[in-house]
């Protein structure tokens, strides 16, 4: 990485707000799988800063993942509804990218939206 970690944060948290108004487009276009893989994305870069804020470093998404909960949720630092809506979003990208004859509906991905954006400004008051 180069630059100062500060420079990176900023950075991911830009584009876990860019990808968020992407997922709000593509469910506009009522672009299921593609809107759960863009949500699921902003929330990875957010939570991806936030661990190098406190000094953690994970080489896979799982490895994010289990230092988030181990982390921020187990230590209600974030609430639990948000764990579960990150891992949820981790497991329902993974079947909307890889499983074939498979695909979102709306009403399974419209209420994700808000959660997703609480899920970004709860944990972007954590960066600062």
């Amino acid at each position: 990485m180069t630059g100062d970690i500060n420079d990176y944060i900023t950075y991911r948290l830009e584009r876990a707000r860019k990808t968020y108004s992407d997922a709000n487009l593509l469910a506009k276009n009522k672009s299921w799988n593609s809107c759960i893989n863009r949500l699921y994305y902003s929330c990875f870069y957010l939570t991806s800063a936030i661990l190098l804020k406190n000094g953690f470093e994970a080489k896979s998404h799982n490895g994010v993942r289990t230092i988030f909960f181990r982390e921020f949720v187990k230590t209600g630092k974030v609430d639990k509804d948000f764990g579960r809506l990150y891992s949820d979003l981790f497991d329902w990208r993974n079947k909307g990218d890889y499983s074939d004859f498979f695909d979102f509906s709306e009403e399974d991905v419209l209420p994700l939206l808000e959660k997703a954006g609480k899920f970004i400004d709860t944990v972007e008051e954590l960066l600062w």
